[in-house]
């Protein structure tokens, strides 16, 4: 109503994504800022500068939400943003190359790289503290412990 607009938000806090005063939305990344917004029925509702009406609110539908990366808080030796891990090369201790990341799932127990080959192939590969050898950003390369057919 009046504009609002429902959010679905893959912030850690369910309301994280109120956190930032300015959202860049879809694939032009159109900057829009938020003038308030809410906790509502388990989900996230947000009122947006010059989104005054249900139909304007209904041309945002389907529109993925960016903030700037150098929004986001640092954090803590050895913690990285999912963004951060994809597309990096996946190489095992024996330096054999298993794909690149092409994604990551949440599963409750722990998150999950998910790892695609140059055949299409994907592996699964859970991250903790066991298969996660060493991230080294900067050679854009994560080392696993873990085998291609496990």
């Amino acid at each position: 109503m009046r504009g609002w607009v429902k959010v679905f938000s893959f912030t850690q806090e369910r309301d994280g994504i109120l956190d930032y005063p300015h959202w860049y939305l879809g694939s032009e990344h159109r900057p829009v800022r938020v003038v308030e917004g809410r906790l509502q029925g388990g989900g996230v509702v947000a009122r947006l500068e010059g989104i005054e009406d249900r139909d304007l609110a209904l041309g945002l539908v389907g529109r993925e939400i960016a903030v700037p990366a150098s929004a986001l808080p640092a954090l803590p030796a050895g913690e990285y943003y999912w963004f951060q891990l994809q597309g990096l090369a996946v190489v095992n201790l024996s330096q054999e190359c298993l794909g690149r990341v092409s994604g990551l799932l949440e599963t409750g127990a722990n998150d999950v790289l998910v790892v695609q080959d140059e055949q299409g192939t994907e592996i699964l590969i859970p991250w903790d503290a066991r298969a996660a050898a060493g991230v080294d950003l900067e050679q854009g390369r994560i080392t696993v412990d873990w085998q291609r057919d496990w």
